[in-house]
């Protein structure tokens, strides 16, 4: 059930962070990944808060601890390894066609990202 939730929620062209309420190295990590321009649903935020099945599943194919944020369907890790490639991140967004321009930083004064709810959130 985990897997099939996860993989329900990765695409491609899409950046997707699983978060739990009240951590503040999700918000972070969101907060990061709003100054860049994406195109609409290619941000998707993920509250797993209590769903501690994804947690393990996490753990056992990944590796990591925390919740963790996919570029494509590639797992990069956390917020920390989020921070460590921000020198390589607008090209890695750009290269799944997840951002409106080359520019790669908010040159748009809304973002969109979705939520797991599917509802598009406009920022």
């Amino acid at each position: 059930m985990a897997e099939a939730f996860v993989k329900s929620k990765l695409r491609d062209d899409k950046v997707t962070l699983f978060v739990k309420d009240g951590c503040p190295y999700c918000r972070n990590a969101v907060e990061m990944l709003k100054q860049y321009n994406f195109r609409p649903e290619c941000l998707q935020v993920c509250d797993i808060t209590g769903m501690q099945s994804v947690q393990e599943y996490f753990r056992q194919t990944t590796g990591q601890n925390t919740v963790c944020v996919f570029i494509g369907r590639h797992c990069i890790g956390g917020f920390f390894e989020l921070q460590n490639i921000h020198y390589r991140l607008p090209c890695m967004l750009q290269q799944i066609g997840a951002l409106h321009s080359k520019s790669g930083a908010g040159s748009a004064p809304q973002q969109h990202f979705l939520t797991s709810h599917s509802k598009s959130e406009h920022f």
